[in-house]
């Protein structure tokens, strides 16, 4: 695998063992590969996990490895890489790693670790998000072309509510937009405000666009996410490389570009360049800070004027207050009773 390096990282030095061990076959991209990748977008993934309690996605074998979800800080943590303790919905805690320099960003890709996964808050203040995230997921017999036609139905929908996007390629078929908001809100009102968010556009590109949880409802359609803004769901962060054989990564876009991107041109190889010639297009986003009032009173009138409350969570949370049926609803109906939406 051959001997072991040491990469300098601002002024931190990260040792990254059996560097020539190959992550990504089809490709030929080993270890080496992908701590370079990271150093050189160093700047860009900082700034996207800074401060932020993240996951780890690891692949100690590569992508044709086995993998995990790693939550909890690992023991070996050098004592230069904070954490934060984060509750799941369970009850139950965790430390996780709050990446404040891209040394901590090379530490963790020395344990095989592909993409971030950080939580859309802060360390000093793990119970209120301070984005906004809304994920446009493409279903079978959809594409990018159709996320892409969604979000520029997003943004203008955004504009309308005195808010702005940052969008970035989620590193396959669909799109992310990330809205940096002010951290005054539970994740109970945030993911209130996606379910708004996914509504308001179901109505406009009705037959385009769904908020529909059940797959089996979904149809050949754009699914707005909205239970990635429920505590412990996490998105991939900008620059993320992602566990896929050609070694895309998650790029961010500036709203000019987003008809014309094509997902796979960003990987592994090519954001260096890109990254050198532009640096980082979402280094602003820090910035600016949103309210969510807006978004909360179009919740209101769902509820109030249509009925619209709330929708199911994932199946391992707890039953939640004034959560529906979480039944899946070809199994909810009775015996020769025609399916019904939850």
């Amino acid at each position: 695998m051959g001997t072991a390096v040491e990469l300098e990282a601002g002024g931190r030095t990260v040792r990254l063992t059996n560097p020539d061990k190959v992550y990504f076959p089809e490709r030929g991209f080993t270890k080496l590969d992908l701590a370079r990748y990271y150093l050189t977008v160093g700047d860009g993934i900082t700034r996207a996990l800074r401060d932020r309690p993240t996951t780890l996605e690891r692949y100690p074998d590569g992508v044709e490895g086995e993998s995990f979800f790693q939550k909890r800080a690992p023991k070996n943590l050098p004592d230069w890489i904070p954490t934060a303790r984060i509750a799941f919905p369970s009850g139950r805690f965790a430390d996780e790693i709050c990446p404040t320099e891209v040394g901590a960003v090379l530490w963790a890709a020395q344990l095989g670790c592909l993409t971030f996964h950080p939580w859309p808050v802060r360390r000093n203040r793990t119970d209120h998000p301070d984005e906004l995230r809304l994920d446009l997921d493409p279903q079978p017999g959809t594409d990018y072309a159709d996320a892409v036609a969604v979000a520029h139905e997003l943004r203008a929908l955004l504009d309308e509510h005195g808010l702005r996007g940052w969008p970035k390629t989620s590193g396959g078929r669909g799109l992310h937009v990330f809205v940096p908001i002010e951290p005054e809100w539970t994740f109970t009102d945030v993911r209130r405000s996606a379910i708004a968010v996914g509504r308001e556009l179901e109505r406009r590109m009705a037959g385009r666009v769904t908020t529909a949880w059940w797959k089996e409802e979904r149809g050949e359609k754009i699914f707005i996410d909205y239970n990635q803004t429920a505590r412990d769901r996490t998105i991939a962060s900008a620059y993320s490389v992602r566990p896929r054989p050609h070694a895309p990564v998650s790029a961010p876009l500036i709203w000019d570009e987003v008809d014309d991107a094509e997902p796979r041109d960003f990987d592994l190889a090519t954001m260096p360049a890109r990254y050198a010639e532009i640096g980082d297009v979402h280094a602003d986003m820090d910035d600016h800070r949103f309210r969510l009032d807006s978004l909360l009173e179009l919740a209101d009138r769902h509820e109030h004027d249509h009925g619209l409350g709330d929708m199911p969570y994932p199946p391992d949370y707890p039953k939640m207050p004034g959560e529906p049926k979480r039944v899946q609803p070809s199994r909810a109906k009775s015996p020769g009773e025609p399916p019904t939406s939850p």
